[in-house]
């Protein structure tokens, strides 16, 4: 028996669990915000001192949290890119987030390899502005000086493993941090310097990818260090997911993500190919409509909180008498429509009702994602339940329509730091590994996470007539914009 570490660092600040290597069961834990800088130093949002990770981290370890402590592994935000020069210095801040300022980029980048169809087969993602590869082309246009400086590739979870470390020469990451690039496709396991030379106009250094199962190193107090990953990764690691298993995601957007034995390729560039941290997949269809739409419709009804909502649209029945919102009130990605705006159809007298607009607000956003969900099952990806993530995931009105809506088990696991939980599940597998007590090939077998299993039960007759009348709507109001 012994005990691991897993850390979570995420935009906004670090997660520490110390875990028991055989269970999984986490026996301490710690936090630390990131420092913030303030508005006199001129920061941006997107730009971000990776010396400020090692702060945070610093401050969440205290109190001799990780005493005792066998190995760590690293989770970090997927899209940091930190450039550095020949010496190791970062070049300038890392860039990090939905980068805004990199949206034209994004759309250069797309033009010069001739389209999305061509980066979706290139590398199971098209650029936009959240990627490494479109920030790097941004880094090319408007600060060149810096780009000529830059000689090293890194993202946040390298860049953390490599300062525990202690800066040695050999640089590394693993393929689910590596697919999340833009450069790295998950199908070949192999990176494409073309496109970072495309994108930055030069070659160069990028770490060394290794297997799921693999150390980064020791430090020279004899800590073993796994490869790390990126959240998304972690997090699917710490909530134990598998094959027939898909994780849907309720933030402002949404996102589905499932397990898959193989990279998928597709040419629409609705599927993202990212690769996991144990050697399987993770295609992920993403909406940009979830929660807001929830949002936008408490606002319009004067409601003062979403609970609120909830409460008023359980007043309703499904079909929300034949109302039906498509929620694309930002434009949506699946289906490709960026121009578009969000539709209300069905007003009848009956139907116009605050409660029948509140259910059909959570029908809208939760068919979209169903919508997502049938890009997946339409590629092969077998579904047999779904964990449903986010805050929204616990309202009574999400749990009453999501089951019967998506034709199969829903889970929804309780709250618990699940990218730092991964983590520190990889951290036991790779030290297992090293000592020969682990398959390399198999991750250790941890405590599942504690879930409320919603069925569809009879209801799923009920619900498939709900998704019908959505389907009708979404054809008649963009006909064959969505093809599966």
């Amino acid at each position: 028996m012994g005990i691991v570490a897993g850390l979570d660092s995420s935009p906004d600040f670090t997660r520490i669990v110390v875990c028991d290597t055989d269970t999984g069961a986490v026996l301490r834990q710690g936090y630390a915000p990131h420092p913030v800088e303030g508005p006199e130093g001129g920061g941006r949002p997107s730009d971000v001192d990776p010396q400020a990770w090692l702060l945070s981290l610093g401050e969440a370890a205290g109190g001799g949290l990780l005493e005792g402590v066998q190995a760590i592994g690293v989770s970090a935000q997927q899209n940091a890119l930190i450039p550095l020069d020949t010496q190791g210095a970062t070049v300038r801040p890392a860039l990090v987030g939905g980068d805004k300022r990199a949206q034209v980029a994004a759309a250069d980048l797309i033009d010069a390899l001739g389209g999305r169809q061509a980066w979706a087969e290139a590398v199971g993602c098209v650029p936009q502005a959240a990627l490494p590869v479109t920030k790097l082309r941004w880094l090319a246009r408007t600060e060149p000086d810096n780009a000529l400086r830059t000689a090293v590739l890194m993202q946040a979870h390298d860049w953390i493993v490599w300062q525990l470390l202690g800066r040695p020469m050999r640089r590394t990451t693993d393929r689910g941090g590596a697919s999340a690039t833009g450069y790295w496709s998950a199908a070949t396991g192999m990176y494409r310097g073309d496109l970072v030379e495309l994108a930055l106009g030069h070659q160069v250094m990028v770490p060394e990818v290794l297997g799921p199962s693999e150390a980064a190193g020791t430090t020279p107090e004899g800590l073993l260090i796994s490869a790390g990953t990126g959240e998304t990764m972690a997090a699917a690691l710490g909530l134990g997911i598998g094959l027939g298993d898909a994780v849907v995601s309720l933030g402002a957007s949404g996102s589905v993500m499932a397990v898959h034995p193989e990279a998928l390729v597709d040419s629409t560039g609705m599927i993202t190919s990212l690769a996991d941290a144990t050697g399987l997949h993770l295609p992920v269809v993403t909406t940009l409509n979830a929660v807001r739409t929830l949002r936008g419709a408490a606002e319009l009804l004067g409601l003062p909180d979403l609970e609120s909502l909830s409460d008023l649209a359980m007043k309703s029945t499904p079909g929300s008498h034949g109302l039906v919102m498509l929620p694309y009130l930002e434009g949506e990605r699946t289906p490709n429509l960026p121009h578009t705006a969000g539709t209300l159809s069905g007003l009848r007298r009956e139907s116009m009702r605050p409660e029948h607009l509140a259910r059909a607000a959570f029908e809208g956003m939760l068919c979209g994602l169903a919508d997502a969900l049938d890009v997946l099952r339409g590629r092969g990806v077998e579904v047999r339940r779904i964990f449903l993530l986010g805050a929204a995931a616990e309202l009574p009105a999400v749990q009453a329509v999501a089951p019967a809506l998506f034709g199969v088990q829903v889970m929804v696991p309780q709250p618990a730091d699940y990218a730092a939980i991964g983590a520190a599940r990889q951290a036991a597998w790779s030290l297992g590994a090293s000592r020969g007590t682990l398959d390399p090939r198999t991750p250790p077998v941890w405590q599942g996470a504690a879930v409320q299993v919603l069925e569809p039960g009879e209801e799923l007759a009920v619900g498939q007539a709900v998704r019908q009348q959505y389907v009708s709507v979404r054809e008649q109001t963009h006909p064959g914009a969505f093809r599966v």
